[in-house]
């Protein structure tokens, strides 16, 4: 019974949280976001502790 009632609560504080979460984000622009990884690309990284050397 307390397994339940627990599994119950984590599954609807995790929604609750997705739902919170959905009403107060902006939307996503997809037009700013970075690009998607490409191994190969010739793309060069940017803005990592790699890109400083």
């Amino acid at each position: 019974m307390k397994k339940s009632i627990l599994f119950a609560a984590f599954w609807l504080a995790l929604i609750g949280f997705f739902a919170w979460d959905w009403v107060v984000s902006d939307p996503i622009n997809v037009h700013m976001e970075p690009p998607l990884i490409a191994a190969g690309s010739g793309q060069a990284p940017t803005g990592g502790h790699c890109a400083t050397f």
